[in-house]
């Protein structure tokens, strides 16, 4: 008897549909066809364990599987409940007119439960382009599955509630999630607060500017300073996720297995924080599967780069194509994956190598050649790609020992979102731009031409301050996002002076003076 089931291949974000074709013939042989990788050839030996631990019982038979379109490469444990039932279905164990309505995805224990699998959001998408009537997944994917509308989602226990469902003797309810409501629900639920943080009101600011404009940020300190507890607090004065943009990024995580059971859609912008011990393939994505790295798990929310300079130099260099592109392709042999990666870069590093460099309270005991040398671990083309350079001092007694709170994020938030609808407006219609931070030359020079006054400040602070011509361009975009946090249509004197402030690894002397 031939059955056919349905389930879903995913390469980088998309699902492809999978028939699961089951022939039983006389004899005692096993055949499974269609590029499948080891993981799905072991689903015979887990299916043949696990059904009669639950009881059925199946005729030695011999079976052909075949997994169409066959041009398509299967991975991973998620065929197990498809390919079971198809071969309950071809014993004649059940009917096979209900297996057209459901597309059936999870991982098979040798007790018969049922596993989580990766990437079940984009599965369930599929599903309901294809029309599918339901969807069947292991109880731990159910939420992020459920969603998609218009699809009945099962989240099921063990591989006998998937039959009982199937043959109409059990009656399961699909889960309906009122995804609106949880996603605004949890939107501005931030446990770390800039209210929390005493003095560094310079810092704020650049970090204000940096995310009202989406613009990279390197902060240079010394340690204790509050270089990281900075930047971790930093998504909660970022504009909140649209629900667009949540469904991209919940999809990315879906497809890395980073969601949690009970997570339906991701409602605030991801915060990624890579040990600099991490591999150029766990930074930018790969392996045999073609997995997500960092970069795209931090797709519209951040990537935070701690102690900069300790990563290998190999590794920082493979980020160029990504914060220029916004999109990472990873190729292998037989088939190319890409995924986004839009995502705001955060660094942090202290000033030279013992960490004191221009503090007051320490002596530093580098000489110039060594901060010469461990500032070169930073190439140039990699600093090109970060408009704001901010030092950090470290906080005063007065400081560390006020009682009152900082100003909240909640009130920095609404002057963020206030300036990214002024962008928004003026970059209505143009593809691929949506801040200040991706402005081509040409917008440049449209939006954030400087009058004359400035000019003349912006020429006068180049050659005092010797800024290299790459510093240019990424003081007018900076200047441009403080224009618009002051609500000015220009770009006046006053912007172009502190944009200027912010490039301080741009100036020709920082290694010879103190900070």
């Amino acid at each position: 008897m031939l059955s056919k089931t349905y389930c879903a291949a995913v390469v980088g974000l998309e699902a492809t549909t999978i028939t699961v074709e089951v022939n039983m013939t006389r004899g005692v042989m096993f055949n499974l066809s269609g590029m499948a990788d080891t993981a799905v050839r072991e689903s015979f030996s887990r299916i043949t364990a696990a059904l009669p631990n639950v009881g059925y019982r199946l005729p030695v038979s011999s079976l052909t599987i075949n997994l169409s379109p066959a041009d398509i490469r299967k991975e991973g444990s998620s065929y197990d409940l498809s390919i079971a039932i198809g071969m309950l279905a071809a014993h004649g164990k059940l009917p096979l007119d209900n297996l057209d309505k459901y597309m059936l995805v999870g991982e098979l224990g040798l007790d018969g439960k049922l596993k989580p699998v990766r990437a079940a959001l984009p599965i369930a998408i599929r599903a309901r382009k294809e029309k599918f009537k339901g969807l069947v997944v292991p109880r731990e994917n159910v939420y992020e599955a459920a969603v998609v509308n218009q699809l009945e989602v099962y989240g099921l226990d063990d591989i006998t509630q998937v039959v009982g469902l199937l043959n109409g003797t059990a009656h399961p309810e699909p889960l309906v999630i009122d995804t609106r409501k949880v996603f605004y629900e949890q939107q501005f639920k931030f446990d770390l607060d800039y209210a929390d943080v005493r003095g560094q009101e310079n810092v704020k600011r650049a970090l204000e500017v940096a995310a009202a404009g989406g613009h990279n940020i390197i902060m240079i300190g010394p340690p204790g300073s509050g270089k990281s507890m900075m930047a971790k607090r930093l998504p909660s004065i970022l504009p909140p996720l649209s629900l667009e943009e949540s469904l991209e990024t919940t999809q990315v995580h879906s497809v890395a297995g980073k969601l949690g059971r009970d997570t339906s859609l991701i409602s605030q912008r991801p915060f990624r924080a890579p040990h600099h011990t991490i591999s150029q393939v766990g930074l930018c994505g790969g392996t045999l599967s073609a997995q997500p790295g960092e970069v795209s798990l931090a797709h519209n929310g951040v990537l935070f780069l701690d102690e900069l300079t300790e990563f290998s130099k190999q590794t920082l260099e493979v980020l160029r194509q990504p914060l220029e592109d916004r999109k990472i392709t990873v190729a292998r042999a037989k088939y190319t994956v890409e995924y986004p990666c839009s995502f705001m870069f955060v660094a942090s590093m202290n000033p030279c190598p013992c960490g004191y460099y221009g503090d007051p309270t320490h002596s530093c005991v580098c000489t110039p050649g060594q901060i010469q040398r461990y500032m070169a671990k930073i190439s140039g083309p990699l600093l090109d790609r970060i408009d704001i350079q901010c030092e950090i001092a470290a906080l005063g007694f007065d400081d560390i020992s006020k009682t009152s709170p900082g100003e909240p994020s909640s009130a920095i938030r609404e002057r963020v979102i206030a300036a990214r609808k002024i962008q928004e407006e003026r970059f209505k219609g143009v593809k691929g731009v949506h801040c200040n931070a991706q402005m081509t030359e040409r917008m440049i020079h449209q939006y954030a031409e400087p009058d004359a006054k400035s000019l003349e400040i912006l020429k006068l602070g180049m050659e005092r301050l010797k800024l290299s011509a790459r510093a240019y361009n990424r003081i007018l975009k900076v200047a441009r996002t403080i224009a618009d946090l002051a609500g000015s249509e220009k770009v006046q004197s006053m912007h172009i002076a502190e944009a200027i402030g912010y490039r301080n690894l741009d100036r020709g002397d920082w290694a010879e003076r103190g900070i």
